[in-house]
């Protein structure tokens, strides 16, 4: 009886090699680990929004958010399923800038000058927490305007709680307080924090107002 070379098996082009995409990854893009639960999530938010203040302070509010994501170490994936679009994004960084003030404002050893330091770093650090204190009622071109009101309306009773009153003279008049944050923040621009710190404590000796030590609540 006669037997026949049974042939060889064709292999799957795919079988004993590696996807063209494995091993190699985007320009500018370290390898990520792999999200683990309800931890890494919460992490990855955190990540998120302070990579969104950083780029947003560096390039404005139109900055892509795939740059985000980069800053942040995730992919755009992570950033879409934390934050649906452009607004929700935004909305989180002006939370955490809101927040950071009215805790500065609720301290026991809370006064003016200190809430105006904190309020101050804000500004330098986040173009999209400016663009809050210039929020404007008549302006409906965006979706985020009316929430970007209420937190603006949030940092006014912050400062008003604590505006002094010595002998009935104010540094600004209540009525005046956020015309006077929003002249002092059109002021913060500039290539660095440091300058952008500088020109804003100089507005604010030109409005005759004392600032305390510009920098972010601490607890």
């Amino acid at each position: 009886m006669t037997h026949h070379p049974v042939p060889d098996r064709p292999r799957p082009a795919s079988e004993g090699r590696r996807p063209a995409s494995e091993g190699r990854q985007a320009v500018g893009e370290e390898r990520r680990p792999a999200n683990h639960g309800p931890k890494a999530a919460a992490r990855n938010r955190a990540a998120l929004v302070a990579a969104a203040r950083e780029i947003y302070a560096e390039h404005g509010l139109d900055a892509p958010l795939s740059a985000i994501a980069r800053r942040a170490g995730v992919g755009q994936g992570v950033l879409y399923r934390h934050f649906p679009d452009r607004a929700a994004v935004t909305t989180a960084v002006l939370e955490e800038n809101v927040r950071q003030v009215e805790q500065a404002a609720a301290a026991e050893d809370a006064t003016f000058a200190g809430v105006l330091g904190v309020l101050t770093w804000h500004l330098k650090e986040s173009a999209a927490f400016i663009g809050l204190l210039h929020a404007d009622a008549s302006d409906r071109r965006s979706g985020i305007r009316a929430h970007a009101l209420a937190l603006s309306r949030r940092v006014e009773r912050a400062l008003r709680a604590h505006l002094p009153d010595d002998g009935g003279h104010r540094p600004v008049a209540a009525d005046d307080l956020m015309l006077a944050v929003a002249m002092v923040s059109g002021a913060v621009t500039g290539p660095s924090h440091e300058e952008r710190e500088r020109r804003a404590l100089a507005a604010w000796r030109l409005l005759g107002v004392e600032v305390g030590p510009v920098r972010p609540f601490s607890g």
